[in-house]
């Protein structure tokens, strides 16, 4: 009974959650959407999962057949995560799954809306580049205080700047969404008895040495479209690098955890410099240290 109950209110949340598409709301709301579908899909023989689902199709429908197909988007990624619950799988690999499951989505979102609606993406964020700059421009040539002179060309290189960064904003968007539904869904399903795997803890974050090597490919790729007008090697460099950084710093977050953990620090301490590695971006060198030398193994060793 204390089930039924469970996976009805489960119900209700997805039927809420959808509706919330509607609102304002929906900025926020749409970050918890794979949460639900994960949730049921765990906690529920396969039936009885797919019963529930058709009740809340059949709302969405009702409510509008644009929420039926808001609602299949957020399900696949939702069935596959939950999948992974229910195998007991390591949360990284729940994470990867779920990120890896969104980008594709995302991307065969863009691929039909280009080919049945013709849908230009390049040329929608360009537009909306220009109506944000375009008052910019107004204040900073009309002013006689400023030595700024805004031309069309600075906003052409702002608008292809930010259309280079989709790939970037596609993979960094998947990974939040995905990281959330992680977050929530992990508690609920171990007060519900699942034996949910977590995260390592912070101490124990390590990324593969081999990310240097990859750097250094970016960097090159980089130089390489240094002066060059767009092309598939500035959009590489433009993405790839900002994702290597991400990983230097979450290195470096895990290296501060070691330290204190290793020194018997005050915790406060770790989360103090973790901050500091998120405001400072040039902290991240010490990611990079860390994963080039042994640098933990040193610090254990001088602790013996």
């Amino acid at each position: 009974m204390k089930s039924r109950m469970t996976s009805a209110v489960w119900v209700v949340v997805y039927v809420l959650l959808l509706l919330s598409l509607f609102t304002p709301l929906r900025l926020i709301t749409s970050f918890f959407l794979i949460v639900p579908a994960a949730v049921l899909y765990a906690l529920l023989p396969i039936r009885q999962f797919l019963l529930y689902i058709v009740g809340v199709a059949v709302v969405a429908v009702i409510a509008s057949p644009v929420l039926l197909l808001s609602m299949i988007y957020f399900l696949i990624p939702g069935l596959l995560m939950g999948m992974a619950y229910k195998r007991k799988a390591p949360a990284l690999q729940t994470l990867m799954t779920g990120t890896g499951v969104m980008v594709a989505m995302l991307l065969l979102l863009l691929l039909i809306s280009t080919a049945l609606f013709q849908f230009d993406l390049s040329g929608y964020i360009r537009e909306i580049v220009n109506q944000l700059v375009a008052p910019l421009q107004d204040m900073t040539n009309n002013n006689p205080l400023t030595s700024i002179n805004w031309t069309d060309q600075d906003t052409k290189e702002v608008a292809d700047a930010t259309v280079a960064m989709v790939p970037y904003a596609l993979i960094l968007t998947s990974f939040l969404m995905a990281l959330i539904t992680h977050v929530v869904t992990r508690p609920i399903l171990t007060a519900a008895g699942m034996d949910v795997p977590k995260m390592k803890p912070a101490r124990e974050w390590r990324m593969p040495r081999a990310l240097i090597w990859y750097y250094l490919l970016a960097v090159l790729i980089e130089w390489i479209a240094y002066g060059s007008s767009g092309g598939w090697a500035t959009i590489i460099a433009a993405n790839l690098i900002p994702l290597i950084n991400i990983c230097f710093v979450i290195q470096t977050i895990g290296f501060f955890f070691f330290l204190t953990h290793v020194r018997r620090w005050n915790p406060a301490i770790s989360f103090l410099l973790s901050a500091l590695v998120l405001v400072i971006h040039p902290l991240r060198i010490i990611g990079i240290i860390d994963l080039a030398f042994p640098l933990r193994e040193a610090i254990t060793k001088s602790k013996r």
